[in-house]
C-alpha cells in the first residue's frame, strides 16, 4: 500500500525518524542526568563522612584501625588508609569498584603525602544500583513504546492528511473531455480551497476550448459546404442546359472562382488561426506592461492617422510588471484596434485606456461605432457581422488567445453613447513563476 514514491511513505518515514531521534535525544539527556545526580549524591555523601573522621578523631588512622567495625555498622562505611605509589598519587578522587557481584564507591583523600597514604572510604550502593537499573530499563521501556504509539500516531495523522489530495485524485480521475464537473471547495480543508478553485478554473477553460474547438469544426464544415453547394449547383444548371453557350460557361466558371476564392480564404483564415494558436507556447517573460501598451499606442495612431481617423490612449498607472507572453497580448490588442477603426466613422474617435480594478489591470478598446448584438456569442468561431467581410475568427482567436494566459475578454456596449467597449482583465499572475 505505501510505495516509495509515496507522499504518504515519505511522510510516516521523516515524521518517525525525527520523533524518534527527539525521544532517544531525551533519554539519553536523562539518563546522563540520573547518572550524574546519583554520583554526585554520593560524593557528597562520602565526603561528609571524610569530614566527620577528620573533625570527630585527632588521629584517622588510630581510631580506624579501633572503632572499624562501629563505623562500618553506623555510618554503612569501609574506612581505612591505603598506600599507593608516588606515580599514583594525586588529590581526591572517586571510582567505582566491583566486587563480588556487589559495586562499591570509594572515596580517596590525601592523608599522609609523606608516606603516600590516602584515606579510602568505601559505600555499599549495590541496592541504589539496582534500583537506578530499574530506572534504566523503565526508560527503555517507556521509548519502545513511545516508537509503537508514534508510528501508529505517525501512520493515523499521515492518513489525516493524505485525505484531501486523495479526494481531488478521485475526482480528477473521473474527469475527461465529457465530464467536467467542478470539485466542490467547500468539501476540502481551508489549504486546499485555491487549488480546487485553480482546477475548477483550468477545467472551465477545457470545457471552453473543447467546445470551441467542436464549433470551429463545425463551423468549418459548414462554411465550406456553402460555396461548395453553389459551384455543384451552377455546374450542374449549366450542364443541364440544353443549348449551353460560351457565356454560360463562362459565367459558371466565374461562379466557380468566385466559390473557390471564398473556401480559399476560410482556409487560410483557419490557417492562420492554427498559426496564432502557436503563440501560446511562447515562454512568458515579465514585461511592464505600460510601456508595451503606449508603444503598441503609438503604432496604432499612425495607423489611425493614414485612415483619417482619431486615436487616443490614456494608460495608468505609470508602470505594472507582469509575467505574461508579450504575442498573445499583442494578437487581442490588435484584433480589437482592428475592429474598432474598421466599425467607427472617420469623425469619431477610438481610446485605448487601462487602469488597476480590484488587484487586475484592465485593458480597454473603446469606440464610438454602432455597437454590438448582445444577443450573438461574437467569440464563437465564424460569427461575424452582416456588413463584415471577414470570416469570423479574429475574436475567436482572441479568446483563445485569453484563455491561454489566464485572462478574461469580454465585449459591451456603452451605456453613455452608441459604441463598443472591448475589455480585456489580466490577472495579476497569469502565470507561475518556476
Amino acid at each position: 500500500m505505501l510505495s516509495k514514491k509515496s507522499i504518504r511513505t515519505n511522510f510516516l518515514i521523516k515524521l518517525v525518524i525525527a520523533l524518534v531521534a527527539l525521544i532517544l535525544s531525551f533519554s539519553v539527556v536523562l539518563y546522563s542526568y540520573i547518572t550524574y545526580g546519583v554520583d554526585r549524591e554520593l560524593k557528597h555523601s562520602l565526603m561528609k563522612q571524610a569530614e566527620y573522621l577528620f573533625a570527630t578523631y585527632p588521629d584517622v588512622k588510630v581510631a580506624i584501625e579501633k572503632n572499624g567495625d562501629i563505623l562500618k555498622k553506623t555510618l554503612n562505611i569501609n574506612a581505612k588508609i591505603v598506600y599507593l605509589p608516588k606515580a599514583q598519587y594525586r588529590p581526591t578522587y572517586m571510582r567505582k569498584v566491583k566486587l563480588n557481584d556487589r559495586q562499591y564507591v570509594q572515596i580517596l583523600l590525601p592523608y599522609d603525602f609523606s608516606r603516600q597514604t590516602y584515606l579510602s572510604i568505601s559505600a555499599d550502593v549495590t541496592e541504589q544500583k539496582k534500583m537506578q537499573q530499574k530506572v534504566y530499563n523503565a526508560i527503555v521501556l517507556i521509548n519502545l513504546l513511545g516508537m509503537v504509539i508514534i508510528i501508529f500516531y505517525a501512520y493515523f495523522l499521515s492518513g489525516m492528511l493524505i485525505a484531501p489530495i486523495r479526494i481531488l485524485t478521485d475526482k480528477l480521475s473521473k474527469r475527461n473531455e465529457h465530464m467536467m464537473e467542478h470539485i466542490k471547495s467547500e468539501d476540502l480543508p481551508l489549504e486546499f480551497e485555491p487549488l480546487a478553485d485553480s482546477i475548477n478554473t483550468l477545467m472551465s477553460r477545457i470545457q471552453n476550448f473543447v467546445k470551441y474547438k467542436k464549433e470551429l469544426f463545425i463551423g468549418s464544415a459548414h462554411e465550406l459546404k456553402t460555396p461548395l453547394a453553389v459551384m455543384k449547383t451552377k455546374t450542374q444548371v449549366t450542364l443541364l442546359k440544353k443549348s449551353t453557350t460560351e457565356e454560360d460557361m463562362k459565367d459558371a466558371l466565374r461562379q466557380n472562382i468566385i466559390s473557390i476564392d471564398e473556401m480559399n480564404k476560410i482556409v487560410s483564415s483557419i490557417l492562420e488561426f492554427g498559426r496564432a494558436e502557436g503563440a501560446q507556447f511562447e515562454t512568458p517573460k515579465d514585461i511592464d506592461v505600460i510601456d508595451f501598451l503606449r508603444a503598441k499606442a503609438n503604432d496604432y495612431k499612425i495607423l489611425a492617422d493614414s485612415n483619417n481617423q482619431n486615436f487616443s490612449y490614456d494608460l495608468k498607472p505609470d508602470h505594472y510588471i507582469i509575467h505574461i507572453q508579450p504575442m498573445l497580448l499583442t494578437q487581442i490588442l490588435q484584433n480589437f484596434v482592428q475592429n474598432a477603426l474598421k466599425f467607427t466613422p472617420n469623425d469619431k474617435e477610438v481610446e485605448l485606456k487601462s487602469y488597476l480594478q480590484d488587484g487586475h489591470l484592465i485593458i480597454e478598446v473603446v469606440d464610438e461605432g454602432i455597437g454590438i448584438d448582445d444577443e450573438r456569442d461574437l467569440f464563437a468561431p465564424f460569427v461575424r457581422r452582416e456588413d463584415s467581410n471577414g470570416v469570423g475568427l479574429g475574436l475567436f482567436l482572441v479568446k483563445s488567445a485569453a484563455d491561454g494566459m489566464g485572462a478574461k475578454v469580454e465585449l459591451l456596449n456603452r451605456s453613455d453613447k452608441s459604441g463598443t467597449i472591448a475589455r480585456l482583465t489580466l490577472p495579476k499572475y497569469p502565470f507561475c513563476k518556476i
